[in-house]
């Protein structure tokens, strides 16, 4: 508690990142990426070419997504597996942080993904689904179809830039405590995976009052019943 020992965040993963640092050999092992080099941030506003069309960004959003205040506004990604070969579909309810996971195997093109996330979340209703924000991977290639078969808004981010989807960042980093970087995530179930999903739903938060996800979710769901 005195000031002067505070440390900032930026410093602390300057600190785990510097190879010269002698205190820092061996804790990227510690990390949940596992990650020894740190990926660069980009300068916002700055974009890179070969997205999918007619993209929407996602400074175009309500406001009413930015500060959690309405339900419905999801973030979405992949995390792939041993040289991209397999891959997870993650979605992410910015509100009540509930986690859907979609099951992909080997086959994580834009139609499979298409496919994937109008199943997860098609069964909702209509107010839970209001908005889906992605990066600019090609499987969002199908997004326009996508979003007409939702009735789903999509919002794309600035490449780069996991933190215009920070719940959906937090959640791939508790999944890889299930599926490390480089293991194979064609090796797992579907059935595997929802219990994967049930148990990240049921983990009560700080940030919902120690309430769980699955919780908060299921009264969200009975108000738009």
């Amino acid at each position: 508690d005195v000031p002067a020992w505070h440390l900032a965040q930026e410093s602390i993963y300057q600190g785990i990142y510097d190879r010269n640092c002698p205190l820092a050999q061996g804790i990227s092992a510690c990390l949940r990426t596992r990650r020894r080099r740190r990926r660069p941030h980009r300068v916002p506003g700055s974009r890179r070419g070969g997205g999918p069309n007619d993209m929407t960004m996602i400074d175009e959003r309500s406001p009413q997504a930015d500060d959690r205040a309405q339900a419905g506004h999801w973030e979405g990604d992949l995390i792939t597996g041993a040289s991209n070969r397999s891959a997870i579909g993650t979605l992410a309810e910015r509100k009540a942080r509930y986690v859907l996971l979609v099951h992909l195997s080997d086959n994580h093109t834009a139609e499979a993904t298409s496919a994937g996330v109008t199943r997860a979340m098609s069964p909702l209703p209509a107010g839970l689904r209001r908005t889906l924000a992605w990066d600019q991977g090609s499987e969002m290639a199908g997004h326009v179809q996508l979003a007409a078969d939702l009735g789903t808004s999509i919002y794309f981010c600035e490449p780069h830039s996991p933190w215009q989807r920070p719940t959906n960042e937090n959640t791939n980093g508790l999944l890889r405590d299930y599926y490390p970087n480089g293991t194979d995530l064609a090796a797992h179930s579907a059935e595997r995976l929802r219990e994967v999903q049930d148990e990240l739903n049921n983990r009560p938060r700080k940030c919902l009052n120690w309430e769980t996800p699955a919780t908060v979710f299921a009264r969200l769901q009975s108000d738009h019943s």
